[in-house]
């Protein structure tokens, strides 16, 4: 990609909660954004953003939001667990046409992962991102499926992807849990720029939390994106620290109240 068509983004899933914080830093930093998704955007558009409606399970309409551009951050989706019907057209069609797109168009794909492919793994445990997949539902599969379309991709076509495990994206912690998980909004618009503005990526996948004293989460691939996260759950702990559920499944393992959704087995 040429420096000028990388600055040229489409974000995504731009109605969605972090769409409309990530969307006027992104513009206020630069960045020609082309704004996506299947509702209208509700906010005033940012200075010299557009916007255009389109749904991802659309081939031909996620061809056309792609036209030009040579970074896509991509938050798109169903955003939570939800039966595997509702997750098929945007989570799996929809990431599908959009890294096809990405192909086509030689441009950089941002993913909005998730820990939720990893969360039955035990609180406690310490993982790095080449570490087994555990999904603890349809969505964190999904997203599992996301990463290992753009290994594929990057490892067939040479299409570079920057692939970013949401923990919990807040503007602050609000539970015992987020002590490990907290990504603050700072965080998040300082790794977007990264994974626009890095000279190479590959294919590159990176813990989506801040610089959390109480982190699960180790070794990833930020320094090549050049991201370094500076907020820390910590300063909050003393107000949060005691917020816990009494749900066992949820407090026993790294993706909470989603393990615990449909848990059927009669222990751990």
């Amino acid at each position: 990609m040429t420096d000028n068509a990388q600055k040229n983004v489409l974000l995504t899933g731009a109605s969605g909660a972090l769409g409309r914080m990530l969307a006027p830093r992104l513009a206020a930093a630069g960045y020609a954004l082309r704004l996506s998704d299947i509702v209208p955007f509700p906010d005033p558009l940012p200075k010299d953003a557009s916007f255009v409606r389109a749904d991802l399970s659309d081939a031909q309409a996620v061809a056309g939001i792609m036209d030009g551009i040579g970074c896509v951050l991509h938050f798109g989706g169903v955003s939570e667990e939800k039966p595997f019907d509702e997750i098929l057209p945007a989570n799996i069609v929809g990431i599908t046409n959009l890294f096809e797109a990405a192909r086509r168009q030689k441009a950089r794909v941002v993913f909005a992962s998730s820990n939720h492919t990893i969360g039955f793994y035990e609180r406690g445990t310490l993982l790095d991102t080449d570490m087994p997949y555990r999904p603890d539902g349809y969505y964190g599969l999904s997203k599992a499926y996301g990463e290992l379309l753009g290994r594929m991709l990057f490892d067939k076509h040479g299409v570079e992807s920057v692939h970013i495990r949401i923990g919990s994206c807040l503007p602050e912690p609000v539970e015992a849990r987020h002590l490990s998980t907290w990504l603050s909004h700072d965080d998040l618009f300082r790794f977007a720029c990264a994974a626009i503005d890095a000279p190479e990526t590959g294919h590159a996948v990176v813990w989506g939390a801040s610089a959390n004293t109480r982190s699960w989460w180790e070794a990833d691939d930020r320094e090549r994106i050049g991201y370094a996260p500076r907020d820390n759950a910590e300063d909050f702990a003393e107000k949060i620290a005691s917020i816990r559920t009494d749900d066992a499944i949820t407090e026993r393992y790294q993706g909470g109240v989603f393990c615990a959704q449909g848990f059927s087995q009669d222990t751990p």
